[in-house]
């Protein structure tokens, strides 16, 4: 049996992932139901193998979506990958693999998706006649720098482009692999065109490992915070997501630590469960937080109308109620104390954006 197939031992802890087990999509009009009739379960469990990465290559037809969210800082955005071996079990991107008929679950970490050509569609977007330069952000669904980025190399391709151009972006990530690519970036950052963020919710690594299986650990994040303020890049810090109850009482903590790295900026979200993400989250906390479970999703529901998840654009990304106005103080609080500017306060300069043109057997005479 394929560990990323319907498991009849129910939901186990996977060394090295997030989810727990690995339900159909909300698209699947077929459900899988499996039962333990009692033989041979023993020897089926110790012979179900880990689940191993496997990256597909895909054609983009196009790189750049464009977003209108009100409570979202940028316009643009593109992301080189499907999928995300980090394997953050809170992670709000899970449902969208659903859209490729694959799992949220452990499909979301295991089955990738990776542009193969990216590079080469993104040169073709940006020279469209009547392209407006905006920020792109990358990595507003999955992350750029996850661990395959290490061979594709798909991230690196596309800030080599933009620098090219002289067109700003944003980053966000939450892997210390963001170190690789500091000679892009700090050019890129002489001509203001970059600012990246690094994010970190906790300092616990053994509650990271749990949380966010094949993140670097927080303490590596913050040195990369480190070694990017030090190459005079832009950086800040996000402290996200917030989940109360069992990573909240680290909010200071954290922001006190990424200031004295370099970060000069913040910001944060509370945890978010759209679609499927419900009950994967439910079963991690069962398998990892049990004694915390109930209390944990009690204030989630407090911050979310009552309901598991509420997608009202004033509130998903801060909740409401108590709980949520507690934890805006404070964050508040410890910002103004460091002196912290808001996460979308830097100006990116867009006004020297060249277009890029195809490459001819004759060169550029001008």
């Amino acid at each position: 049996m394929s560990a990323t197939s319907a498991d009849p031992f129910g939901p186990r802890a996977w060394k090295g992932r997030g989810a727990a087990s690995n339900p159909e999509g909300r698209f699947e009009s077929i459900r899988h139901q499996a039962e333990d009739d009692g033989w041979q379960s023993a020897l089926l469990d110790q012979a179900a193998p880990r689940p191993r990465t496997e990256v597909t290559e895909e054609r983009a037809r196009s790189v750049i979506t464009r977003n209108d969210s009100p409570d979202i800082a940028f316009e643009q955005a593109m992301n080189p990958y499907r999928g995300c071996e980090h394997g953050c079990i809170y992670c709000f991107a899970r449902p969208s693999h659903s859209y490729l008929n694959l799992s949220p679950g452990l499909d979301f970490e295991t089955r990738l998706r990776a542009k193969g050509n990216f590079a080469e569609v993104l040169r073709a977007e940006l020279a469209r006649p009547g392209y407006v330069p905006r920020p792109i952000n990358i990595g507003s669904n999955t992350d750029p720098y996850q661990p395959v980025e290490k061979k594709w190399r798909l991230t690196r391709a596309a800030l080599e482009v933009l620098l090219e151009c002289r067109h700003p972006c944003t980053l966000v990530t939450k892997n210390a692999l963001v170190e690789r690519d500091l000679d892009l970036l700090a050019a890129m950052a002489r001509e203001r065109l970059v600012q990246v963020f690094v994010s970190v919710n906790s300092l616990d690594n053994h509650l990271a490992a749990k949380l966010e299986p094949r993140a670097s650990a927080p303490h590596r994040r913050l040195k990369a915070i480190g070694a990017l303020a030090g190459a005079g890049v832009p950086v800040g810090v996000l402290v996200a997501p917030i989940i109360p109850a069992l990573n909240d009482h680290d909010m200071e903590a954290v922001l006190e630590r990424a200031h004295a790295a370099g970060a000069r900026c913040a910001g944060y979200t509370v945890v978010r469960l759209p679609w499927e993400l419900k009950r994967l989250f439910r079963e991690w906390l069962a398998l990892h937080a049990p004694e915390r479970a109930a209390h944990v999703m009690s204030l989630v529901q407090q911050m979310n109308g009552g309901r598991d998840y509420d997608s009202d654009f004033r509130t998903r990304m801060r909740g409401q109620g108590v709980f949520a106005e507690l934890l805006r103080r404070r964050f508040e609080l410890v910002c103004r104390r460091l002196g912290y500017g808001r996460a979308r306060e830097l100006r990116l300069d867009a006004s020297r954006f060249v277009p890029p043109r195809e490459p001819s057997p004759q060169g550029e005479l001008f």
